[in-house]
């Protein structure tokens, strides 16, 4: 198997560690079955439990106008009514990945509807890598009004 394939793998771990921790919580998945264009909306809008998430929900473009589709979206009417969205990162050798953060961190800024929790694991960040990205949250108003 290529390092991709393996980076696709151990990706899907950490997603899989993020939906375990969900259940053992009480959080159930909705919309499973929706396309990924229509589960934000029925997430957002649902009655059907209060504890709930979505993974893979279009949130809407992007900064250069693509969609953007999240990780896992999550919402708890009574802690966290206006959601929370999680995106998971793994890299555990030299990649893309950590080039990736300055693109997230921007998207996330000015396009997520909903606070977010960038996950990351692995052992192959490029030094400084999760520094830099730790600064531009604690320097993002937004991030500090949403505390």
């Amino acid at each position: 198997m290529n390092q991709g394939g393996r980076a696709v793998i151990s990706g899907n771990v950490l997603e899989r560690t993020v939906e375990t921790i969900l259940q053992v919580h009480g959080y159930t998945e909705i919309c499973r079955d929706l396309p990924k264009k229509r589960r934000r909306e029925w997430l957002v809008y649902s009655k059907e439990c209060l504890k709930r998430y979505a993974k893979q929900v279009y949130i809407g473009p992007g900064i250069y106008g693509t969609d953007i589709y999240v990780d896992f979206y999550i919402f708890d009417t009574v802690s966290i009514p206006a959601g929370l969205i999680v995106e998971c990162k793994w890299q555990q050798s030299g990649g893309s990945v950590d080039e990736k953060l300055p693109y997230l961190n921007l998207n996330i800024q000015t396009c997520y509807p909903a606070p977010a929790v960038v996950l990351i694991d692995g052992e192959g960040m490029k030094k400084g890598a999760i520094a830099w990205l730790t600064k531009q949250v604690s320097s993002n108003p937004s991030a500090a009004r949403q505390k």
